[in-house]
């Protein structure tokens, strides 16, 4: 497995480096998730540390998790541990889900754009209705059951996900809604 453990604007020294490389294999051997690789990355906001972990699964999926403290140690510690809970929760719907998955899940390439708002461009009446496109960039769209699609999205603490339906080989979106269920589009 490989990690990638970076600081924003701090330093990271060896010691943590193997802290971190130690304690977050020792919980993805745990649940045996088949992770291919980890990206850390430490930042400081004002006086707390930010710990912030992506996890890629083997089978697709992310977790993602995201850890705040005074200590440094402390913020990794509180992201580790918010991982082990999200992994131990879906531990048997990650087995269930992907027991007949032989490969890895497929993705497709997509273009993504940012576009501008209003108070970027700097007008109080836009003189086109056509939004200004800040980035063009690609994106990758799984594709997934709607199952593994809202698993995908609460472990990645996403509020909206674009998938493409196994079943109906059809592109559709999943997201939470505002009385805390999920919503599910298809077109």
């Amino acid at each position: 497995m490989r990690y990638q453990i970076t600081g924003k604007h701090i330093d990271i020294g060896d010691a943590l480096q193997v802290h971190v490389t130690n304690e977050l294999g020792s919980v993805l051997d745990k649940y045996g998730q088949r992770p291919t690789d980890a990206t850390v990355v430490f930042s400081k906001a004002a006086h707390e540390y930010v710990c912030e972990a992506i996890v890629h699964l083997s089978s697709g999926l992310n977790a993602a998790a995201k850890g705040h403290a005074t200590e440094i140690y402390a913020a990794f510690e509180a992201c580790a541990e918010k991982m082990d809970k999200q992994l131990r929760r879906y531990k048997r719907r990650l087995k269930d889900h992907h027991k007949d998955r032989a490969e890895p899940v497929e993705t497709f390439g997509a273009a993504s754009y940012i576009l501008a708002t209003e108070a970027e461009s700097g007008e109080d009446e836009p003189e086109t209705l056509q939004p200004i496109i800040v980035a063009e960039m690609q994106t990758k769209i799984p594709s997934l059951s709607v199952g593994e699609a809202v698993m995908q999205m609460e472990l990645a603490g996403a509020p909206v996900l674009v998938f493409r339906n196994e079943k109906k080989d059809g592109v559709n979106v999943v997201y939470r809604r505002e009385d805390g269920n999920i919503g599910w589009i298809d077109p």
